[in-house]
Formats: C-alpha cells, structure tokens, sequence
C-alpha cells in the first residue's frame, strides 16, 4: 500500500490529523493496534479548550459537541474553607467545553467512512523503518500476514509506550520528565455533578477534583500514593474521602451511586524534544504527558496536530521543507508553556510527602494571593482556556 501520510494511532489525536489531512486532500492512513471497541471504552479527560473545539467545527464534526457539550465560564479552587472562582468569561472572554475524549473520539470515528479516512484496526507489530529519509515505510502484522505501507510521512499519534518515538535513534533527542509520588483515584458514576462548575481541592488530607461528563454522569478524583491498591478502595471509602476533601458545601451536595469505572492513574510531566526527526512526526502522547490538574493533555495533542497540519499540507501543496522543519519549535513552545501550568497548579493544590510547614504555608499563601488578585486570576483563567496557537 502506498500513501502520502502513514498515521499510527487511532486515538482522538490521530483521527483528528487524518481528518484534517483528508480535508485538505491529502492521502493517509491510520493504524491502530486495538479494536475500535477497544479506543471508545479508555475513560478519559472531558474539558476542551477552544483550539479542540475550533478544530471540531472547522471539519463540521462539531453537532454532538455543540448539543450535548457543557460550556463552562468559571471554574473552583477550594482550600477546605472556601471556593476562590475564576470567571474565566469575564476575566478572558473565553470558556472551556466539558465533553468526554470518549465522545469526542467515537465522532471523529464515525466520520471516517464518509470522509474517506482508511482506519486499520488491529494491527499488530507495527514497526517504522528509514524514518530519517524522504521515503520512509511502516511495516504491521494483520490477519497472519505482514503488511508495509510506503509514504512520504509518518505521523506518531501513538502514545507514550507505542513505536513512534521508539524509532527514533537514542541520543537524537533529550527527555525531561518529572514522576510524581502519587496517582489519581477517579471514580465515574451516573449521579448527577455537585456542582455546576468543576472543583479542584487542597484538602489537608489530600487533593480532590469534582468534575462531570454531562448534567447526569460525573466524574470525581482524589489523589492516592502510588502503594494504594484499587481494590481497598471501596466506593463507599472513596464518597467518604470525597466528602471531607471537598468541603462540607460541596459534600452537602454530592450523589453518591455505584461506580461505573474505577482506576487509579500515575501522574507525570513529560516532554521528548523534538517532534520531528527525518519523516517522523510525533503529536500528542508520543511526546509529552502532563499531569490532569491543568486538563492540557487532549488539548495539547489538538494543538499538535493543528501545527502538523498545518505543516504537512505546506509541504505536499509547496513544497515547503521550512514548514516541516518548523514544527518541532512551534509545538514545543506551546507544550512547555503548558507543562508549566499544569505543574505549577499540580504543585498548588497537592500534598507532597516531602513537604513540611513551610511548602504548606507557600500554599495558603498563594492561594490567599489568588483570592485577592484579579492579576493572579487572569493569569490561570488564561492559562486554563489555552493559550493562543
């Protein structure tokens, strides 16, 4: 088989560039080594940023998003005695959209037969070869037999353990990475939210986040060591937990109902630089991870793909190698600015086990100064909408 752009990985980041590639008549193909039932059933992050929801609208995939999406002009810091809102409206005249990556990844699925995108599911062994010259190929198992596709491009959309950046030789790029020392217990239950507009709490006995997927399905979080095992948590022990670390206004509130998804997720701040190497492209996972509190981590694999779209069509219209050779920069600047958000809001409202009087004093004082600025909430309403691409 031979295409213009060989995308692996069939996630919301992979789906979203091939469409756009599509739509600017470029020739691509998806390979994805799960089923499609498989992508749909990963739970995942559900607040967009208007680069993700401009990028929907522009393809006219948008009709669910626009019927069924929660558009939010304020969010919640809460420190045990308070709720500090940040009007994002009308500090910034922006908003943000709750609507689930599930959703957003089963329309841009859906779309594919009448757009003409080619989605290969289950393809086993994928492995990219020559990426450092101008014809590179990718080579898969499906149904028993070997298969290769032949391009001009690959477009690494796979993820944090998948092949795509493993392909490129040690020592051409630099790894930056921060493990933190605990993990996210989520909980997702048909209950109604406690609250119109989500919570992010700095609780003496731990962080916890209020957030929701529709008026009627919720999502809530509190952080875990890493040593914690998913089954000591009973769903009655995480509403309890819930309850203190969100404050007696916020617990007053709360529905408590059966879990329909349970899991604890490992928190880290990862950047691999850079995205391009040779015909390699990476975009979203594949290159950088950043812990949820700053809700960046779909967002800034649609601005990605933005920019390799942008790049690629340059490419195959012009001719134009200073638009491939851009990339890498223009991503990275946009990634590091949002690494840096969300560790700064993951330092603010999490307990670290290293920290003493002082770290939590630093904490109430920030948050104090928060309360009190308008310059302090412009800055993180601004930071939490996305910044300009």
């Amino acid at each position: 088989m031979k295409t213009q752009v060989c995308i692996i990985g069939a996630g919301p980041a992979g789906l979203l560039l091939g469409h756009l590639l599509r739509a600017e008549g470029i020739d691509c193909v998806v390979l994805e080594r799960q089923t499609g039932d498989y992508v749909l059933s990963r739970i995942r992050a559900g607040v967009l940023e208007t680069i993700t929801v401009e990028l929907m609208e522009r393809l006219g995939l948008d009709a669910r998003l626009k019927a069924e999406g929660l558009p939010h002009d304020g969010f919640n810091l809460a420190d045990g005695e308070r709720l500090i809102r940040i009007d994002m409206q009308e500090l910034t005249g922006g908003h943000v959209v709750v609507y689930g990556q599930t959703e957003i990844t089963r329309d841009l699925m859906d779309a594919c037969p009448e757009r003409g995108l080619d989605v290969i599911y289950e393809a086993a062994e994928v492995a990219l070869h020559e990426v450092e010259g101008e014809a590179p190929y990718v080579t898969y198992r499906k149904d028993g037999r070997e298969q290769r596709i032949d391009c001009r491009f690959i477009a690494g959309c796979d993820g944090f353990h998948g092949p795509g950046r493993k392909a490129i030789p040690a020592g051409v790029g630099k790894e930056y990475e921060r493990v933190y020392p605990f993990g996210w217990l989520g909980i997702l239950a048909d209950v109604p939210p406690c609250n119109h507009e989500l919570i992010y709490a700095n609780h003496a006995r731990g962080f916890a986040l209020a957030s929701m997927r529709s008026q009627t399905r919720s999502r809530y979080y509190v952080d875990v060591p890493l040593t914690e095992r998913l089954e000591d948590w009973s769903d009655e022990r995480v509403w309890d937990e819930l309850a203190l670390r969100l404050g007696p206004d916020a617990a007053a509130h709360i529905t408590r109902g059966p879990s329909l998804e349970k899991s604890i997720a490992p928190l880290r701040s990862y950047v691999f630089a850079p995205m391009r190497h040779g015909s390699l492209i990476l975009c979203g996972d594949s290159a950088h991870i950043v812990p949820p509190t700053g809700a960046k981590g779909l967002n800034l694999a649609a601005s990605d793909v933005h920019y390799a779209a942008q790049a690629l069509a340059a490419y195959f219209r012009r001719s134009d190698n200073d638009a491939i050779a851009a990339y890498s920069d223009k991503a990275l600047a946009r990634v590091w600015k949002s690494e840096r958000f969300s560790w700064s809001l993951t330092k603010l409202m999490h307990r670290f086990p290293e920290d003493g009087p002082f770290e939590r004093a630093m904490q109430v004082a920030e948050l104090d100064y928060i309360a009190s600025s308008r310059a302090a909430q412009t800055t993180i309403a601004e930071n939490y909408i996305g910044l300009p691409v």
